[in-house]
């Protein structure tokens, strides 16, 4: 091999060995330190596109959980109403039965009256009862619409707007003053009651399928989070590894470019 003075080939390359050795020490670093395998789009262009979409996922299945939790509050809601109703038609079927004692006179059911009409109008106010401003109850069975998100693909859940209006008017012209209208309000009264159980185990119904779905949904953004993790987060023990022999081949280079530059100066000893 020539000696020459204008060329160091060895410097040269032993400067661009070094400089690759200190993006790669970089790279470790920054890795290390935001705790993240892809920082920049150059680290894993493929990785980060599918990253992306899975966060995006993530995202949306976090915003349907929300949406289902949401949904069985109301349900819960609803049911803690009905509950109500129910130890209200309760008491009202009672009363009606205290007022078909024959030894009652009309006096005394028309006392009996009394607290059947207030427990009446308590019931209707029930129907008002709101949820963030939604009704809890509304007339013909309406139904509301939960939208749900399972990696990406929407669906509807339908939950009931009980129809407790119907229920309502079943006993609404009752009247126990008499004890041909308290045997009348018996019969009314026990088949509002049965009416109130179906919807109650509707309700019960509803909320056992929500939790079901709920608990996919869990499922699903823990499987995504850690597909996700695979792809996006960085391997300390290994990038540790890494960085250490980084270091090592930074300090390498560091020295043999020190002795590429020197080498040339062997050639001044010709000139002597």
């Amino acid at each position: 091999m020539s000696l020459v003075i204008n060329t160091n080939t060895a410097a040269t390359q032993s400067a661009y060995n070094l400089n690759n050795t200190n993006v790669n020490l970089q790279r470790s670093l920054n890795r290390l330190s935001s705790g993240l395998r892809i920082n920049n789009s150059y680290d894993d262009a493929g990785g980060l596109a599918v990253s992306m979409k899975m966060s995006a996922a993530i995202r949306r299945t976090d915003g349907a959980a929300t949406n289902v939790g949401n949904a069985v509050s109301f349900l819960q809601t609803q049911d803690g109403v009905m509950k109500s109703a129910d130890k209200v038609l309760s008491r009202m079927s009672e009363l009606s039965t205290l007022s078909l004692d024959v030894t009652k006179t009309d006096a005394d059911r028309a006392l009996y009256g009394r607290e059947f009409g207030v427990l009446r109008q308590e019931l209707t106010a029930m129907l008002t009862e709101k949820f963030n401003g939604v009704s809890l109850f509304g007339a013909g069975q309406n139904a509301l619409t939960v939208m749900t998100s399972e990696d990406g693909v929407t669906q509807s859940v339908l939950i009931s707007q009980t129809d407790l209006l119907s229920i309502n008017n079943t006993y609404a012209a009752s009247d126990i003053g008499t004890y041909s209208g308290a045997q009348a309000a018996v019969t009314v009264v026990t088949a509002a009651i049965e009416s109130l159980a179906t919807v109650r185990a509707q309700n019960g119904a509803e909320q056992s399928r929500l939790t079901y779905a709920l608990d996919m949904l869990t499922v699903n953004k823990t499987n995504m989070e850690a597909s996700n993790s695979r792809i996006i987060d960085v391997d300390v023990a290994s990038e540790s590894t890494q960085l250490a022999r980084f270091n090592i081949l930074q300090q390498a280079g560091t020295a043999m470019l020190s002795q590429a530059n020197q080498s040339t100066q062997s050639i001044l000893k010709l000139l002597q």
